[in-house]
């Protein structure tokens, strides 16, 4: 029977320990998914596969396992334990990492991701709701900004140790290596984490019980896309993703093939392009967030607009410039100014809804969000460099980096109506966010 008991408003030293697993868990969750993309040039080479065929593989297939399987995994983790969902899941996605790294041909490939997508699927969603509750309201948009580090942190050592590791040894040993570790941290993790109250840090009228019956899987289904906040932070992040998962799951390949960067290189490079710029954008956007939404809540959609905004000059020119060294300088900017939106709609999500509905609603914004960028981002990119191939044979890259610059403006006038939402309709709701 659990208790009524309040957890304490201000975190304590054992509430950062879970943040950084959390976080830590995350850094492997997105490095085992970017390993593919790091080693595109090998695996290419020596699975003789296309563009296109990479790009169906990083993106539509991947996400359509990650997303719909995210959806039942965050109804169970919100009736069930989700220290226990997390721990599982990155034993999944570890062992189906190794997997990759094993295959001979393309379909072997291809099971192998699919399977660390239904891995990944219950890793964030659930991660999310625990933040929510060991960080209080007011604290969980920093909190969340330093959980949402995992990706460029995952991304710059994906590219550190998996492209030195293919470098020295093979491609494969890459894969085998990093997913052993994520089955280690998985025992870790559970050993060491301990599922919190659920609610226990929310401002409401009544004492969280977290006896109460959780909200039904249909019920949180047409809350979540019956308020044009949601849905519209959603899809702004979505078509953001675009461009994020279509350049990140070709940067490296592009660098390599078109500007003549070797493995080493990359390894040294980008790991500190995406480690540092990735990381202080993130970091940013998740202590504006908390110092500006306290007083205009529409900072949740302005933020994003504006780093989006500032971010197309630097990407064109990272696309156009023809040496790596001036494209890798360029590329510092989007670099840093494209991920504010993931610390904004995450915190928007998890202040908006009840505690009982925050890891379906994660899943479920995970579930837009990715299935619009990741299902459509890396597909497009492969299937329009596959495209331009016989017209522009060394650049066919280049020409399709350049086909997402209309999705930035697409991107920007998401969140300009998002803010036009929060903007006329700003009622306090019982977790202390906004009513849309």
């Amino acid at each position: 029977m659990m208790t009524t008991r309040r957890l304490s408003a201000m975190p304590g030293s054992h509430a950062w320990f879970v943040l950084g697993m959390l976080c830590f868990v995350y850094v492997l969750n997105f490095l085992d998914r970017q390993l593919l993309s790091i080693l595109a040039k090998p695996i290419q080479d020596s699975l003789h596969i296309s563009d296109g065929q990479l790009g169906l593989i990083g993106g539509l297939y991947f996400a359509l396992f990650y997303c719909f399987i995210s959806i039942p995994v965050g109804w169970f983790a919100d009736r069930t334990n989700r220290v226990n969902v997390v721990s599982f899941a990155c034993v999944l996605w570890s062992l189906a990492t190794m997997a990759c790294g094993m295959a001979a041909t393309y379909p072997q490939l291809l099971l192998a991701r699919m399977t660390v997508g239904v891995g990944e699927a219950g890793g964030v969603p659930p991660s999310y709701a625990i933040i929510s509750d060991y960080f209080p309201a007011g604290r969980r948009g920093t909190a969340l900004g330093l959980y949402n580090l995992g990706p460029p942190i995952g991304a710059a050592l994906g590219i550190a140790f998996g492209a030195s590791i293919a470098a020295a040894f093979s491609w494969r040993y890459a894969f085998v290596v990093l997913g052993a570790a994520g089955v280690i941290t998985a025992i870790v993790f559970k050993l060491t984490v301990h599922e919190p109250i659920r609610g226990g840090l929310d401002r409401a009228s009544a004492s969280p019980l977290i006896g109460e019956v959780a909200s039904g899987f249909v019920e949180t289904l047409k809350m979540f896309f019956s308020r044009p906040a949601l849905v519209l932070a959603a899809l702004g992040s979505g078509v953001t993703q675009i461009i994020t998962y279509g350049l990140g799951n070709f940067t490296i390949l592009f660098l390599m093939r078109e500007k003549g960067m070797t493995l080493g290189q990359v390894a040294l490079y980008n790991s500190l392009i995406f480690g540092i710029g990735m990381s202080a954008g993130i970091f940013a956007s998740g202590w504006l967030i908390d110092r500006y939404t306290r007083r205009y809540k529409q900072a949740y959609a302005l933020l994003p607009a504006v780093s989006l905004a500032l971010a197309i000059p630097f990407y064109i020119g990272f696309v156009w410039t023809p040496t790596w060294p001036l494209a890798l300088l360029l590329l510092i900017g989007p670099t840093f100014l494209n991920y504010f939106y993931l610390s904004s709609s995450v915190a928007l999500v998890q202040e908006e809804v009840r505690p009982d509905q925050r890891v379906m609603s994660g899943a479920l914004l995970l579930l837009v969000m990715n299935l619009i960028g990741l299902g459509f981002g890396p597909t497009y990119v492969g299937a329009a460099s596959d495209y331009f191939r016989a017209a522009y044979p060394d650049h066919s890259l280049q020409m399709a980096l350049y086909t997402l610059v209309p999705f930035y403006f697409l991107a920007i006038f998401l969140f300009l109506w998002l803010a036009r939402v929060l903007r006329r309709d700003g009622r306090p709701t019982p977790n202390g966010g906004i009513a849309s």
